[in-house]
């Protein structure tokens, strides 16, 4: 068959379809068969607020738990976050998606910086204790079809235990969502994997891949369901299933309020 007959791709799909036969690459290599064991459950319950206090600035706090269903084992974490949402699209992209607190054109780039505190409950962090300093780089490119396709980048710097064992880690994160309305409801749901890089072992530990939807019914509240699986090759947890369900808060600083009204 000549050349003429053959579509050729657009390169900004070429780009794309090489992220994912990345990620499925890392992810397959991380996927050999381990030792039998009996995978670990837990349920994981979140609380997140928002405050948006310009188009370009949000800052958040997260309040995420985990229960070992076996165990009853707990941990518990403070997650405080400033957002800034930068560029615009080629392809206008209106939405209300799962983090924005009302219908706004959808920025392609935003920067994070964060905190993280977490520690075993019920025993004073003796079990567990970890503070972490973290940045991130997400990349949004909408598709046909009103599909949302993003790439998140996260460096952690990490102090573990009562030593404070410094570590550092790099995740990279590939998400496909999609926002479906009806009415006054706004559904959102989405898969993403994502591959870890452990500086204390040298190489990519841990995968983690995610599924669920998010469901908004105001512009102050959204409900977020999902399930994830966890496969980590140097824990003592191999595989871990997990139910999360995660409430969203928005709010919007005074500001922010009148310069939507203006607009």
């Amino acid at each position: 068959m000549s050349d003429a007959g053959v579509k050729r791709i657009p390169r900004e799909n070429r780009i794309r379809y090489r992220w994912i036969i990345l990620a499925i690459l890392i992810c397959s290599e991380m996927a050999h068969p381990a030792v039998a064991e009996s995978p670990t459950r837990e349920f994981w319950p979140e609380i997140d607020v928002w405050l948006r206090v310009s188009s370009d600035w949000r800052f958040s706090m997260f309040v995420p738990l985990s229960r070992n269903i076996e165990t009853a084992y707990r941990e518990g974490n403070l997650i405080l976050q400033a957002d800034y949402a930068f560029g615009h699209a080629k392809r206008p992209f209106l939405t209300r998606m799962l983090d924005e607190n009302r219908s706004q054109s959808m920025k392609t780039w935003l920067a994070r910086g964060g905190y993280l505190g977490a520690k075993s409950l019920n025993d004073k962090g003796d079990a567990y204790r970890e503070y972490m300093a973290f940045g991130e780089l997400h990349l949004r490119t909408p598709i046909k079809g009103r599909w949302l396709v993003s790439h998140r980048l996260r460096p952690e710097l990490r102090w573990i235990g009562d030593e404070h064992e410094f570590s550092t880690r790099f995740r990279y994160r590939f998400m496909v969502e999609k926002e479906l309305q009806a009415g006054p409801f706004s559904f959102v749901p989405y898969a993403n994997v994502e591959p870890y890089y452990d500086s204390r072992y040298s190489t990519f530990n841990r995968v983690r891949l995610i599924g669920g939807t998010s469901v908004a019914w105001s512009p102050r509240y959204a409900l977020e369901c999902n399930f994830t699986y966890q496969h980590d090759s140097r824990s003592s947890v191999t595989n871990l299933y997990a139910f999360g369900i995660i409430l969203h808060l928005f709010f919007e600083a005074p500001g922010r309020r009148r310069e939507a009204g203006a607009n």
